[in-house]
């Protein structure tokens, strides 16, 4: 088995955690690399739902390795609330989590100064799920930001945390006339949360050397979408960080020649959750169907999913910029009851065909999907074990979808569950 990236896609929440969880079974370590508690991982094991927003989805198999990256913007608390849910469910994280003493550290600052934009924004929001991701990435280019190792010894947090409370509560005073936050208080909170998860505080990029030196095979798990990165997707509607394959080497602390693989996955249909462009978005009865079939609500937020047809220049973008090597197929199931399904092959635009999503809002805004209607196979799937056990139209629709993205099918998902998974071609 080669080291592989599992990335979004699309716009996030395509099943990335299920599709870890499935390739976890052949790997030794797990790694999360970008992102922070803004996004939802979620996977059905048996009778068990677990929903995870930092810990990488792998911890649920008793024998891997599970590190939480530098590149990953740790809010200490829901981590410790994943921890505790763990256990719950009969599940040992000790000696199997690692987490970056240098990954940031998401404060009471970020959370609360994110709401406050937001709100401020109004209809021009970029509609974040107000988990103080953004602000936190910014103090951390800022150079004002607080570390994970800092929460474990007081010389170094106090003087960070006085230096944060003088320039983020001047900022709610003159820009949104909110109240200060005590920096004393933070401190104190802090240094506690820090003493619980010292246990699993480590040096990461020096734990995976190791790991790859002893011929270990990794996984590295991204959270949201292609077209959520701060680079190349929707900006300003994207992310605040690199989504992209490429981040993983930067988040995880590894050289790029680590990797080997690339997954993307995708949905066999397309969603996207909060604010921005969205060519093929559905706004009729077929949107609400797509969304009430595919149960399309946010693992962080609950909102609910917009939804449309799959899109092959946003595809086909996340293929370039990843370097996708292989294609994981979700929710193929969902299109089970469609009698016709449309793909957008390719865009409008100022008169001119357009094969990739472009880069300029104003442009994505003039862009019009052209379709393609294929025919539905109308049965159910979900019990589908194997290519040759789906329906020859079903195989059509998978065969196009991989002939307009340019890239091989890995893997094919037709439910929730673990074992609703197909191997298709992982060499």
């Amino acid at each position: 088995m080669s080291n592989r990236v599992v990335i979004g896609s699309q716009w996030g929440d395509e099943g990335k955690a299920k599709i870890v969880d499935f390739l976890t079974l052949d790997a030794d370590v797990i790694v999360r690399f970008q992102g922070g508690a803004n996004a939802g991982h979620t996977v059905e094991v048996g009778d068990q739902k677990f929903v995870f927003h930092l810990i990488p989805s792998g911890i649920m198999h008793k024998d891997k390795m599970c590190v939480i990256g530098n590149g990953v913007v740790l809010d200490p608390i829901q981590t410790l609330l994943e921890i505790e849910d763990i256990r719950q469910k009969k599940l040992n994280p000790e000696g199997r989590l690692l987490i970056a003493n240098n990954a940031h550290v998401v404060l009471p600052w970020h959370t609360t100064v994110d709401k406050l934009k937001e709100e401020k924004a109004g209809e021009k929001a970029i509609g974040t799920t107000g988990r103080g991701i953004g602000p936190c990435y910014s103090d951390k280019v800022n150079r004002i930001g607080v570390r994970v190792g800092d929460l474990l010894d007081e010389k170094e947090l106090r003087p960070r945390i006085e230096n944060m409370a003088k320039i983020h509560n001047k900022e709610f005073e003159k820009m949104f006339n909110a109240p200060p936050i005590d920096p004393e208080k933070v401190i104190r909170d802090y240094l506690d949360l820090g003493k619980k998860i010292a246990p699993y505080v480590a040096d990461v990029s020096e734990y995976l050397f190791h790991s790859l030196k002893e011929g270990k095979k990794l996984i590295f798990e991204g959270a949201q979408g292609t077209i959520l990165d701060v680079d190349q997707g929707t900006y300003p509607f994207v992310t605040s960080s690199n989504t992209v394959a490429g981040y993983a080497s930067c988040g995880a602390g590894v050289g790029p020649k680590a990797i080997d693989q690339v997954f993307g996955v995708v949905k066999a249909y397309t969603t996207r959750v909060g604010n921005g462009p969205f060519p093929t978005e559905l706004n009729d009865e077929l949107g609400e169907e797509l969304r009430r079939i595919g149960n399309e609500f946010g693992a962080t937020t609950g909102r609910n999913r917009r939804c449309g047809w799959f899109d092959a220049p946003v595809a086909r973008k996340a293929a370039i910029v990843n370097g996708l090597t292989h294609l994981a197929i979700t929710k193929l199931d969902v299109l089970a009851t469609f009698d016709e399904i449309k793909v957008c092959t390719h865009y409008e635009c100022d008169g001119k065909k357009v094969d990739l999503i472009p880069n300029q809002l104003s442009k994505v805004g003039r862009c019009m999907p052209v379709y393609e209607t294929l025919p539905g196979w109308g049965s159910d799937i979900s019990g589908c074990r194997s290519w040759d056990e789906l329906p020859k139209l079903a195989q059509d629709y998978l065969i196009r979808l991989s002939e307009l993205v340019g890239v091989k099918i890995g893997i094919v998902s037709v439910g929730p569950k673990r074992d609703q998974t197909m191997v298709v071609d992982l060499n």
